[in-house]
């Protein structure tokens, strides 16, 4: 938003350019992630996804969905019909697919939509 004083989001309420707070602990956001390798999806979920996306061999991060481990074990309830064994790799059907391209809601890149969810956080500390 354009204020006579400066740009600000309209979410986190941070004026553009202004950094973050050093002293402020950062703040933790559990995400459920889509990792793809191949013809295959990793549900998984962390609360450092670099660290976590980073660990994993995967060709594509699909999307994020903010949620716990209760939402990742909804995710491997709701598509139990694709999944590999006992694995958090189930195969990348139709269904998977169309809730994958819910979850990005037109999002192209998924840290996009991360980098928001960690600024409404750090608004929310200060």
């Amino acid at each position: 938003m354009r204020y006579a004083s400066a740009w600000l989001c309209a979410v986190c309420e941070w004026r553009h350019g202004d950094l973050v707070d050093q002293e402020l602990p950062p703040p933790r956001v559990d995400v459920v992630y889509y990792l793809r390798y191949a013809d295959r999806v990793k549900i998984g979920t962390t609360a450092n996804p670099r660290q976590r996306t980073a660990a994993i061999w995967h060709e594509d991060l699909l999307a994020f969905e903010r949620g716990d481990r209760r939402l990742e074990h909804r995710r491997h309830v709701q598509f139990a019909d694709e999944r590999f064994d006992r694995t958090e790799w189930f195969s990348l059907s139709k269904r998977l697919r169309d809730h994958i391209e819910t979850v990005r809601g037109g999002i192209e890149d998924p840290w996009d939509r991360y980098s928001r969810w960690v600024s409404e956080a750090v608004a929310l500390q200060g």
